[in-house]
């Protein structure tokens, strides 16, 4: 019997990737529907969904304190860029 939706570890890396990029417009779908017949998978979501809510707001706290923390000098920028370009290739 075919599968109507991807499997779960499939799923798990497209709901991550649903929160950095926007998806296809078939992928979403498939991911919709996944989640609406998996609780496991939509709780993993609402799970993530947290945590990224709770990072947020804790760098939004941790600016407001030290607001001069969170700001990279030019050449550290440049070597993070650098670093970041490298691992892409």
């Amino acid at each position: 019997m075919a599968r109507i939706t991807p499997a779960c570890r499939d799923i798990t890396r497209l709901v991550s990737d649903s929160m950095d990029q926007p998806l296809p417009v078939s992928t979403r779908i498939k991911l919709r529907l996944h989640l609406m017949i998996c609780t496991a998978c939509a709780e993993y979501r609402r799970q993530l969904r947290q945590i990224r809510q709770a990072l947020r707001h804790s760098a939004t706290k941790s600016e407001e304190q030290n607001p001069h923390t969170s700001i990279l000098s030019p050449t550290a920028t440049a070597r993070l860029k650098k670093a970041l370009r490298a691992k892409a290739e």
